[in-house]
């Protein structure tokens, strides 16, 4: 397949209905800046590409699904961003907003078209404000990342999408490879860009109609509320004792949150990074069908969670709330990690964002313990007054071995300190912190 935008129209799309604005001047001169030549430029992009414009948009049917989509034309230019361009985009945007659609952004550009000078810049203020006020009206914006991505259509269309995929192998970065420092060419490629929580998916052409589908599928099906899971657990007797709490909590072979999601979900997609350059494989975060309608998800994987860990909640609970899809969490943590990196890397602010965005959040937030409760780690994944627990789980306002070391106690008195602290399911639960205890 050719790289033009309209092959890639022919590829990902059922229909496709061509939007241009009806006010739209045919270009003429060398433009607002007078620049010498440019009128001759845009005649030659336009006999090679066959495009008046770096970019089409209009409606298009992807997997059955209603789409607004935006398609650059790299051949145009080099897919830069003028004033038309601009124009063109922000109508898109607004036809989206007037008939409640989601947006789909296929970028390819090098950035704002330097022969327009600010006038071509001030477009990405353009960008930015319809971006903000589609996200504002509650509707998806995906994005994928073409070859190349770079400029400010990635600092725009591409990095503020709620979704962003990139094709395998894509030149990404807001610098281009002309501008850029020599050295670390690496540091500018999709694959560089998924290692640091900045593209949640890494797609071959050949596949993105698919995952497209799924993806507005999963985006523009909210369920109603979310249910609490089953426990997977093979022992549901009540725990005699809290160490004996523990103990099972910390079991190697205990269900994890994997099996979970995977008895939860008939099937998911999975969202990546803090959008900060930082990424918690400890932290599993997307959206999932589950009884023929989209539950949002954020679980903890047993490991001590990292700022970009609760950082990547955080923004998996804001994008759930902006699109009306209800939220699952499941709480499995030793706690927060306490270590100098996660320190410096600011830990206590990214908890109290995911405090932030689980506690203001306007859809409803589930919770599920399905192992280990270690303090202010394991709450900030927890919605106040809709927690579930299973049997091998445990909630403490710290370990017992953190607490007999605060108290100074030996290591021997570790099984009684973690009777004191009341935290098997049956205490949660009497103590009005969880609903009940999750049976199979």
């Amino acid at each position: 397949m050719t790289d033009s935008a309209r092959a890639w129209l022919t590829a990902v799309t059922d229909h496709f209905t061509e939007w241009r604005p009806d006010s739209e001047p045919p270009p003429v001169d060398d433009g607002p800046i007078d620049w010498p030549g440019y009128a001759s430029s845009r005649a030659r992009a336009t006999h090679r590409s066959g495009e008046s414009e770096s970019v089409i948009c209009g409606r298009a049917v992807i997997s059955g699904v209603d789409t607004v989509l935006v398609t650059f034309e790299f051949g145009f230019l080099g897919g830069s961003i003028g004033e038309h361009t601009g124009t063109r985009i922000a109508l898109a945007f607004q036809r989206a907003r007037e008939h409640r659609l989601p947006v789909v952004s296929l970028v390819a550009t090098g950035g704002s078209r330097m022969q327009e000078g600010m006038r071509a810049l001030a477009q990405l203020h353009v960008l930015a404000r319809e971006v903000a006020a589609t996200r504002a009206a509650g509707l998806p914006h995906v994005a994928v990342l073409r070859d190349p991505t770079t400029g400010g259509g990635w600092a725009t269309l591409g990095a503020s999408a709620d979704v962003v995929l990139a094709l395998r192998g894509a030149q990404i970065g807001f610098a281009g490879s002309r501008v850029r420092p020599a050295g670390d060419d690496a540091a500018y490629t999709a694959e560089a860009h998924y290692d640091t929580g900045q593209v949640d998916r890494l797609v071959e052409p050949g596949e993105l109609r698919d995952v497209l589908g799924r993806w507005l599928r999963l985006l523009t099906t909210p369920a109603t509320h979310a249910e609490p899971p089953r426990a997977l657990g093979p022992d549901t007797s009540p725990a005699v004792t809290g160490w004996d709490s523990v103990q099972r909590a910390r079991a190697a072979h205990r269900p994890r949150a994997d099996a979970y999601l995977d008895d939860y979900f008939t099937w998911r997609e999975p969202i990546r990074g803090d959008r900060a350059g930082g990424v918690d494989d400890g932290v599993e975060c997307g959206f999932g069908h589950h009884d023929h309608a989209t539950i949002a998800y954020a679980a903890q994987r047993g490991t001590p969670t990292r700022p970009a860990g609760f950082r990547t909640a955080a923004r998996l609970v804001r994008t759930a709330d902006r699109l009306g899809i209800p939220v699952l969490t499941l709480v499995d943590t030793p706690g927060a990690a306490a270590d100098s990196t996660a320190e410096r890397a600011g830990v206590g602010p990214a908890i109290a964002d995911l405090f932030d965005a689980v506690t203001s959040a306007h859809v409803p937030v589930t919770s599920a313990l399905i192992g280990e409760g270690g303090s202010g780690g394991a709450l900030a994944f927890t919605a106040p007054d809709h927690l579930w627990v299973t049997p091998d789980s445990y909630f403490s306002v710290t370990s017992p071995e953190a607490a007999a070391a605060i108290l100074k106690r030996s290591a021997g008195e570790i099984p009684d300190t973690a009777d004191a602290l009341r935290l098997r399911p049956a205490d949660v639960v009497a103590l009005g912190i969880a609903r009940s205890v999750l049976r199979h």
